[in-house]
């Protein structure tokens, strides 16, 4: 237990989510709780964490769910260790909401991503279908976003592209798809920034330059592939090319990087394999494996395109976003900060405790 490492993890105290200030002390050794100075609140060390009011041991915990994230069904689980089946499921949805929270703090940030695959994976549900759309950046072979969906349409493709424009910085952006019209638009509406004039009512907003888009079309005769059509829908080929071969080396236009993804979620996700019996009932079950996977894959895999004299780098190292590799304890155990506490707004002038405290944490 180290306080200059612990923030506050209170929404209404004013030192939440910072580290090294001061006003975290011990208060029980013995339960693992700290405490705030300026809040007085107590919390438990394991807040914020996949472990939070858990009985179970998080060695056992981390080991279900390593098996899990490397394509070992449900059932299994449950007569291999003996567990309640609605445990094991409530130990995946932890997983999953912990795998989102650690991939929006520490992976959608804007970074230069070079070019960006994007494909749908064809899932079949207990009671239906359903879409899940994921992205991947080809130079770090790094798992972008995804999104779940009943249906492959133009908001499937605005909710995928949204979180990769989170992950993006405005610069030169090469994004290859299949041949579904709807990337085309979602792209042109969602990488927009509004254009500020000074002048009043709502701002312009002003498409994104050099984001370049293509397509790879396949022609299919009793399922084999007959023909493959590349077509460049925006930019030059010339940028295209410079672009493709900065991230990707030698060869043509193509989406065998996010298909080697969709293979290694249908591999790790027994919920989304083709003749099997381990269907999933909710979206919601499909969303938390999706991000428990993406996790996995970008912290805690090593990619052996990725070595870096002789050493093993996952997706995360190559992007300068960790210096080694996670176990899936470190990534269950991560602590993800809240925002940064923001003054209220109020009319008149603010009371000198209010600029105490504006001085002290917003400074």
């Amino acid at each position: 237990m180290d306080p200059a490492t612990t923030f506050c993890p209170n929404l209404a105290c004013p030192a939440r989510g910072q580290t090294g200030q001061g006003n975290i002390y011990i208060h029980s050794c013995k339960d693992q709780r700290f405490m705030c100075t300026e809040c007085h609140k107590t919390f438990s060390a394991r807040k914020g964490t996949a472990w939070y009011r858990l009985r179970t041991s998080a060695e056992t915990v981390s080991l279900v769910v390593t098996l899990m994230a490397h394509g070992c069904p449900l059932q299994a689980i449950v007569v291999a260790f003996g567990y309640d089946e609605r445990t094991v499921a409530c130990w995946l949805a932890r997983a999953g909401v912990q795998g989102q929270a650690v991939h929006e703090h520490l992976v959608e940030q804007p970074r230069d991503l070079g070019q960006v695959q994007a494909d749908e994976i064809r899932v079949k549900t207990q009671g239906g279908l359903v879409w899940m759309a994921l992205a991947w950046m080809v130079s770090t072979r790094r798992w972008l976003a995804g999104a779940v969906s009943p249906h492959r349409d133009l908001s499937l493709m605005r909710r995928l592209i949204a979180r990769v424009r989170r992950c993006a910085l405005h610069r030169p952006l090469l994004v290859c798809t299949d041949g579904l019209g709807s990337y085309v638009r979602a792209i042109r509406e969602t990488c927009r920034e509004p254009e500020r004039r000074g002048a009043q009512g709502r701002p312009r907003l002003r498409p994104w330059q050099h984001v370049f888009l293509a397509q790879v079309v396949k022609r299919y005769q009793q399922r084999r592939v007959v023909a493959v059509e590349r077509r460049i829908v925006a930019g030059t080929p010339a940028r295209v090319e410079t672009l493709r071969r900065r991230s990707q080396g030698d060869g043509v236009i193509n989406t065998a990087d996010i298909e080697r993804l969709n293979a290694t979620f249908r591999e790790r996700l027994a919920a989304l394999t083709r003749r099997g019996r381990a269907l999933a009932r909710r979206p919601v079950t499909l969303h938390q494996g999706m991000y428990l996977i993406g996790t996995v894959d970008n912290f805690c895999t090593p990619h052996a395109s990725l070595q870096d004299a002789g050493r093993a780098t996952t997706p995360a190292m190559a992007a300068g976003i960790t210096a080694h590799c996670w176990t899936v304890r470190e990534l269950l155990s991560f602590r993800v900060p809240p925002s940064r506490w923001t003054p209220p707004k109020q009319r008149g002038r603010p009371s000198r405790a209010l600029q105490r405290l504006v001085k002290r944490w917003c400074s």
